[in-house]
């Protein structure tokens, strides 16, 4: 089985790892792929995620079998659709259903129409509007960019003057350009967020494990959201009681009502949730796996990865037993200094061998290779991955790999899985 991986961040890294100890796989291409993920699969450079014609043409000269689409733009962008309309096998959500992502609007309405608990919304096409419901509503509020904005668009706003701030800054700065043409205002949920990640091929779905992320850039849950500072799975949060609740309250509804719009939704399907006392609520949906999620959930799959997408692409997901690993993987990304700001690019990084030869895993996310050596090229630029059997062994294996890497302005946070170390003691 050839496949093709779309991407070239810490999570693609991370599903081609998995997919490469397949024994039905024989070959791997990633577009763009980056220096790790090179080590297993043929990087090809020169065709952009967002080419859809030209991602198609490749699949077909290579004779491709299935194609994994790891981020959200090439999802919304429809290239799943262009690929299932010549007969390629693509996993993930195609254009219509990738929308519950790519519209924070139209996932709120799905929501409500279906019932599926969740934070108390109203949407806004106009700053004045939303300024006006901003002050009538106080503080804290949550405010968020309807569109796509790489998990940076939501703004949870501890005051009334950072809320109106926040509606200045999406709807008349245009910090996130289209994205912002509209915004959707939460009440701000309080609680414990854990994520819940599924398979799925339109009609079942089998839930991953539990994980939680660490969105704030610095200790103690302080500083600008990020994209993910860093995760651990499973979630203690997330007893098998909430997980059975989350699976029939907001899974199963949700993925029912996709089908009942027209709007089959197949691949992975990530459900953010806020663990409250009335049980667990949606704070997003995103159409596909996690960043830096995956990071830590796949490791603990024991089941072949490529026969289950598969069976997603086919619709025989029901005939899979998946099988997961009993122990804990923590995740610490390493990032740029100065991210989620401004940083540099081009330091070179030191110690990649070492921390791998210290039993962890360490996967890619914004590297690059210049002159044979691998250097910083993004905000977060690689994910150091323990996989042990309970998660205080993997935080302290986790941050033993960390201690081997180096490279100029990197910073981290310390205090990775603390939430489920302070509960477990």
């Amino acid at each position: 089985m050839k496949i093709l991986v779309i991407g070239g961040g810490g999570r693609e890294h991370t599903l081609a790892w998995k997919l490469a100890q397949s024994p039905k796989v024989d070959k791997i291409y990633a577009i763009p792929g980056n220096p790790g993920m090179a080590k297993v699969a043929e990087c090809i450079e020169g065709i952009s995620i967002d080419d859809n014609d030209r991602i198609v043409e490749f699949a077909k000269q290579s004779a491709i079998d299935m194609v994994v689409v790891g981020p959200e733009a090439p999802l919304t962008n429809g290239l799943v659709d262009a690929l299932e309309n010549t007969g390629i096998r693509a996993f993930g959500p195609r254009r219509d259903a990738a929308e519950l992502e790519g519209s924070k609007s139209f996932a709120k309405m799905m929501m409500e129409k279906y019932q599926i608990p969740t934070a108390k919304f109203k949407v806004f096409n106009d700053a004045e509007s939303a300024r006006a419901y901003v002050r009538e509503e106080g503080a804290p509020i949550v405010i968020k960019a309807d569109g796509l904005a790489a998990g940076k668009g939501v703004v949870v706003a501890q005051t009334l003057e950072e809320a109106i701030a926040a509606v200045d800054n999406i709807m008349e700065d245009k910090s996130f350009g289209a994205a912002g043409s509209r915004v959707v205002i939460e009440e701000c949920m309080v609680g414990e967020e854990a994520s819940l990640l599924a398979f799925t091929d339109g009609e079942t779905i089998v839930p991953m494990i539990s994980s939680q992320d660490h969105k704030r850039a610095y200790d103690g849950d302080k500083g600008p959201n990020t994209g993910g500072m860093g995760t651990y799975a499973p979630a203690p949060v997330m007893t098998p009681d909430l997980v059975n609740q989350a699976v029939e309250k907001v899974l199963k509804p949700i993925i029912a009502g996709m089908k009942t719009e027209g709007r089959t939704y197949k691949g992975c399907l990530y459900a953010g949730l806020m663990i409250t006392e009335d049980g667990p609520k949606v704070v997003e949906f995103n159409a596909r796996f996690g960043d830096p999620e995956t990071q830590v959930v796949l490791p603990l799959l024991k089941s072949d990865l490529a026969e289950i997408m598969q069976a997603c692409c086919d619709g025989t997901l029901a005939q899979q037993n998946i099988v997961w690993s009993e122990g804990a993987a923590v995740c610490v990304v390493l990032a740029s200094g100065g991210y989620p700001g401004k940083y540099e690019k081009g330091h070179p990084i030191k110690g990649l061998d070492d921390a791998e030869a210290a039993g962890t895993m360490v996967f890619h996310a914004g590297t690059a290779e210049k002159d044979g050596s691998v250097v910083t090229s993004g905000g977060r630029v690689l994910g150091v991955v323990a996989e042990a059997a309970s998660i205080k062994e993997a935080v302290d294996k986790a941050y033993a790999g960390v201690g081997k890497i180096n490279f100029q302005g990197m910073q981290y946070r310390k205090d990775i899985a603390h939430r489920a170390l302070e509960r477990m003691a």
